[in-house]
C-alpha cells in the first residue's frame, strides 16, 4: 500500500512554502522602509493557499514536467500592494515599520508552527512504518 503524502501531510506542505515567500516580501518591505515611492506589499495568504492546493491535487512533488506546480509563481500572483494605515509622509513610501515588524514576527511564528505540524505528521508516519 503506497503512502499518499497529499493525504498524510494535509495543507501543511503548502503553507510552509507560502509563508517562506511571504517572509521574503515582508523583509523586502522592511529593507525599503526609507526608499522614496516604495509601496508596501504582502501576500494574500488565503488566495495563495487556495491556488496551491487546487494546482497540486493529484500531482507528485517532483518537478520533472512543465505541468508541475510552481509555488513561487503562484505566490507572486497573490502578492498585492498593501493599503496604507498611515498618511503619506511626503515621499510616497507606504511602509509602516511597526506593522511590518509585527506582521513579520507573526508570519515567523506561523512558519514555525507549520514546521512543527509537519514534523508531527512525519513522526506519526515513521511510527506507523516501524510499527511502534
Amino acid at each position: 500500500m503506497a503512502i499518499s503524502f497529499d493525504n498524510a501531510l494535509g495543507i501543511h506542505q503548502y503553507t510552509l512554502g507560502i509563508r517562506a515567500q511571504r517572509a521574503e516580501v515582508l523583509s523586502s518591505n522592511i529593507a525599503n522602509a526609507d526608499t522614496p515611492h516604495y509601496k508596501a506589499r504582502d501576500v494574500n495568504f488565503s488566495s495563495a493557499l487556495e491556488s496551491a492546493v487546487s494546482h497540486q491535487q493529484g500531482m507528485r512533488m517532483m518537478a520533472t514536467s512543465e505541468k508541475h506546480f510552481d509555488l513561487q509563481a503562484l505566490t507572486q500572483q497573490n502578492v498585492q500592494f498593501r493599503v496604507p494605515d498611515q498618511p503619506d509622509t511626503g515621499d510616497g513610501n507606504t511602509v509602516d515599520m511597526q506593522k511590518e515588524q509585527q506582521t513579520f514576527m507573526q508570519n515567523t511564528l506561523e512558519y514555525q508552527m507549520s514546521l512543527d505540524f509537519l514534523g508531527g505528521k512525519f513522526s506519526g508516519m515513521r511510527k506507523a512504518i516501524r510499527g511502534d
